[in-house]
């Protein structure tokens, strides 16, 4: 069999425009993924079958639908899938680098067919190329009907490879998006299964950050408390209502990590107090509105005082334990001043400032 793609057109395409998520776990760039193995399980079941072979992952903004392809390149570099799958690339097609520099959709199609069209030709050559699945976040974006889209109609392009089977393809979108430009192409619809991710639950997070910690702490040189990851997780679940779990808890633990680095520098634990005010910087709250479930006057008073003395920076000094019982203190209260990211009140403004800025 002639290829019309050469294997050299194909990789220079993969390398300007693709992920490879398989090489990059390989290579153990990711963190391990947790809580999601049955939803990875009926991916490879999927991906195992003659027919519809193609997987659509439905769920909202940050619950972890890339995620899912990380897990699924894990299993595959580790030999934990069927023969079929073993040796398979897991490639990312990266949409907007294709398109940056493109002044019109031909010129964008040149870009994505040699990919498609150079997988596709493998397909029925398994004794010399290995397996391609190519992933798609926010898919619905190739879809004709989304207008405005720099993407929109490069599903007409797919079409032709996944009618007659030659294409592994995971697609991710949330159910609105799914349902208003994907499900009315009755003919696309047919060529995937839907696979839902449910936004994890408060204990289910705890669990996902419990298994990321040792990269963050390896990152941020510091130690994150087991008890500390579960208050990030009710926090966020309270104050942060707009986004899903997990990704902002992983968001605060992160954030709050390198406040206390930026504080204190490396080594020591991270502290609740760092969580509080890297969260009021996300929220545009004062730190002191996540201390209702405290219930300590005292620590209330401390962070009172510094607001009003106009002091950017972390609401009190509180006294840390490490393992061996040996004090930490920790001085919350000076140097650190807000991130400038985003347009945040000055946490120096008092209420009556607060309220009528408010107002206004």
């Amino acid at each position: 069999m002639r290829l019309k793609v050469t294997d050299e057109q194909l990789e220079e395409g993969i390398h300007r425009y693709c992920r490879d998520l398989t090489y990059l776990a390989r290579q153990g760039r990711f963190d391990p993924i947790t809580g999601r193995d049955q939803e990875i399980l009926d991916s490879i079941l999927i991906l195992l079958q003659k027919g519809r072979k193609n997987v659509m992952y439905l769920a909202p903004a940050g619950v972890g639908k890339t995620a899912l392809c990380i897990g699924l390149a894990q299993k595959i570099v580790n030999d934990q899938v069927p023969d079929y799958l073993k040796g398979a690339r897991l490639l990312e097609i990266d949409l907007p680098s294709m398109a940056a520099g493109t002044s019109g959709p031909a010129e964008f199609q040149e870009r994505f067919m040699p990919i498609v069209k150079g997988v596709a030709e493998r397909y029925h050559m398994p004794d010399k190329y290995p397996k391609y699945i190519l992933f798609m976040d926010e898919i619905h974006t190739i879809m004709p009907s989304c207008h405005g889209s720099a993407y929109a109609g490069l599903s007409e392009v797919m079409k032709p490879y996944l009618t007659v089977g030659d294409l592994h393809v995971i697609g991710a979108t949330t159910r609105e998006e799914y349902r208003i430009y994907f499900e009315i192409d009755e003919a696309a619809d047919r060529r995937f299964q839907k696979i839902y991710l449910d936004v994890p639950t408060v204990d289910e997070t705890h669990n996902i950050l419990e298994a990321l910690k040792f990269g963050y702490e390896k990152h941020h040189k510091i130690r994150i408390p087991s008890d500390l990851n579960h208050a990030i997780c009710n926090l966020t679940q309270e104050h942060m209502r707009k986004r899903n779990q997990p990704d902002k808890s992983i968001i605060v633990m992160d954030g709050a990590c390198a406040m206390h680095v930026l504080e204190h520098g490396t080594g020591g634990e991270l502290s609740l107090d760092a969580v509080l005010y890297f969260m009021s910087t996300e929220v545009n709250v004062h730190p002191t509105a996540f201390l209702d479930n405290r219930q300590d006057q005292e620590l209330r008073e401390a962070a009172t005082a510094r607001s009003e003395k106009g002091e950017a920076s972390y609401p009190y000094e509180r006294e840390v334990k490490d393992d061996r019982g040996n004090t930490d203190y920790l001085k919350m209260g000076h140097k650190v001043k807000k991130p400038t990211r985003k347009n945040v009140q000055t946490f120096n403004q008092s209420d009556e400032e607060m309220h009528d800025s408010k107002g206004d």
